[in-house]
């Protein structure tokens, strides 16, 4: 059962906005047993359009679309579909009523009859409401194979795929079970791994693939199981995953289905009862960022300062300015120092700091593009890690986060570990 899926605008492929439409579609088509096959970018041309159908159909039995239906003349998606299927456009009173009653509720401006006309749809179709705008999708089928439009705005694309698109395709087609389990593990590289699991990896049967996705410091193991029996597809993986457990279980923090590392660390803190605090100069606010962004993060995070400049960490965290001079602002004493400084002004029983040069430049520093110390300060004392990561700014702050999050959960586990030998 392989689908694929077509996007059309020219804002897509000038860069000017990213396809995020695509990644949605293909994680919730995978759901459901749907492979994609490919996925395609086009321009808003008639014959682009036509020529993509045309070539999906060969390829696959679902032929998904999103873009090119708003109201203006430079969307010409239904009048190509209602070429390609030699069809033409008629009025669906029930998603005229529907863009009236939005009008009248949300939009101060009269509605005009170019916003009317977007409740012509192709008189073979099967009309998909959408809830949240005017553009409504559209169902059709040729030749056995099914074909969807939808408008390219990410959250109508989302409320027609949940609310009628992926129900649809469930009772259309019979489908095979296509079942993930992706484990995120820290600390080792992606040959590392290779090279230990290689028996393991060895010993899986022909229907479970393992993919490794490496990222800025940490590697995700994904296993992918295809089959008609369900029961047997998840009881083979978590079997592997117990397996994997055992032989690299110190470097495996969670699943990406469940929880990140993040997650992972406040569900420690508030078990162990314990708080965090943050002093960031390189990253800038990055670990903060990640961990407030999950609700519940105030039963454990007690607060940050981002100290970018030097005089910041002096002034505002009460680093000694002596420190700096004879260490300089990119050192291991003044992360240290960092981390005990904020870890004291916030009362905290936990801190992360971290001090770096990300580039281009040196900066203040005298060391070497891509250095970073990170600090953790624990009820066992402090301790910081020297790295370097890259000449990338973007890549080292990314992994700088990451190794952040190890260091902590290291400590964190270790922790853990002496209560219970207590």
């Amino acid at each position: 059962m392989f689908a694929e899926i077509i996007t059309i605008g020219d804002e897509i492929l000038i860069g000017q906005i990213i396809d995020s439409n695509s990644a949605f579609m293909g994680k919730e088509l995978n759901k459901i047993g749907v492979d994609v096959h490919q996925i395609t970018s086009i321009r808003d041309d008639r014959q682009h359009i036509l020529d993509a159908l045309d070539e999906a159909s060969k390829r696959a039995d679902i032929v998904l679309l999103t873009g090119g239906l708003g109201p203006t003349k430079d969307d010409i998606t239904k009048h190509t579909i209602c070429e390609y299927f030699d069809d033409t456009l008629v009025q669906n009173d029930q998603v005229l009523a529907h863009i009236e009653k939005l009008f009248a509720k949300y939009i101060s401006t009269p509605i005009s009859e170019v916003n009317k006309q977007q409740a012509l749809v192709p008189k073979t179709s099967t009309v998909l409401m959408n809830l949240f705008g005017t553009a409504p999708g559209m169902w059709l089928e040729k030749e056995n194979k099914v074909f969807i439009s939808m408008p390219g705005v990410p959250y109508e694309m989302k409320g027609l795929m949940k609310n009628e698109v992926l129900p649809r395709l469930q009772k259309r087609f019979d489908r095979p079970y296509i079942i993930h389990k992706t484990i995120l593990t820290y600390g080792l590289g992606e040959s590392s791994i290779a090279e230990k699991i290689e028996d393991w990896e060895n010993d899986l049967p022909s229907f479970i693939k393992l993919a490794y996705l490496p990222n800025l410091g940490n590697v995700r193991l994904r296993l992918s199981a295809r089959g008609n029996d369900k029961n047997l597809l998840e009881d083979t993986i978590e079997s592997k995953v117990l397996a994997l457990h055992d032989i690299i279980g110190d470097i495996i923090v969670g699943y990406e289905e469940d929880e990140t590392i993040e997650v992972r660390i406040g569900k420690l803190l508030v078990k162990q009862n314990k708080t965090l605090s943050l002093a960031e100069s390189c990253t800038g606010g990055k670990i903060a960022q990640l961990f407030t962004s999950r609700g519940g993060a105030s039963a454990y995070f007690q607060g940050a300062v981002v100290t970018y400049a030097t005089q910041s960490k002096v002034d505002i965290l009460g680093v000694d300015e002596e420190i700096i001079k004879k260490f300089t602002v990119t050192s291991a004493e003044v992360a240290e120092a960092m981390a005990l400084c904020v870890k004291e002004k916030f009362k905290s029983d936990y801190a992360i700091a971290t001090t770096g040069n990300a580039g281009p430049e040196k900066g203040d520093g005298d060391v070497e593009v891509g250095t970073v110390f990170i600090a953790i300060a624990s009820p066992n004392g402090v301790f910081s890690e020297k790295f370097v990561f890259s000449n990338l700014r973007d890549r080292t702050i990314g992994k700088a986060v990451n190794k952040s999050f190890e260091l902590l959960l290291r400590e964190l586990r270790l922790n853990k570990d002496l209560i219970a030998n207590d």
